[in-house]
């Protein structure tokens, strides 16, 4: 398995980044994992105001911080997904956090009530005890898991996971 991607969407504080957390922490041991998350309303912070890596990048350069244990990439410019896909090097699994107009298998997660507008760019849905699925008109063409089955949720991925390069 190399270089397969699937995304995964759905409202604020649905449980999209607990989700990956889980599935990572259950494949790191026989993937290389991947994760890209969207920040749509830019207000994510990187650094510590003040240390040299947020000094560099407050210039607007594209800034690399190489350590003997990891490297951050710091970049003022929009990335597209190939941009992206590049930057990460080798893995066997990306896993996207939001950006829903890419062309990827979707996952979209809901607790308490189903945004009906993300059905339309959505393969399955996970979904909690917490929705009564009578009360929505879901396509028959997407799955339905719940969202507290790691496992399934997992397989669902493996199977659906899009060659990205």
């Amino acid at each position: 398995m190399k270089n397969l991607a699937v995304a995964f969407s759905g409202p604020s504080n649905s449980g999209k980044t607990s989700l990956i957390i889980k599935i990572s922490q259950k494949l790191r041991d026989s993937y290389q994992i991947a994760i890209v998350k969207h920040d749509p309303g830019d207000k994510a912070t990187f650094d510590q105001d003040g240390k040299d890596s947020w000094k560099f990048a407050q210039t607007g350069a594209e800034v690399l911080v190489a350590s003997p244990t990891r490297t951050t990439f710091f970049s003022q410019k929009r990335k597209d997904l190939d941009e992206i896909i590049r930057v990460f090097g080798e893995f066997d699994l990306l896993l996207v956090e939001g950006l829903k107009t890419l062309p990827l298998p979707r996952l979209s997660i809901f607790r308490g009530q189903i945004d009906e507008s993300y059905l339309s760019c959505s393969n399955a849905i996970a979904v909690d005890n917490s929705i009564n699925l009578k009360e929505y008109d879901i396509p028959k063409n997407i799955e339905i898991l719940d969202l507290n089955d790691t496992d399934a949720i997992i397989k669902w991925v493996l199977e659906n996971a899009k060659k990205v390069r």
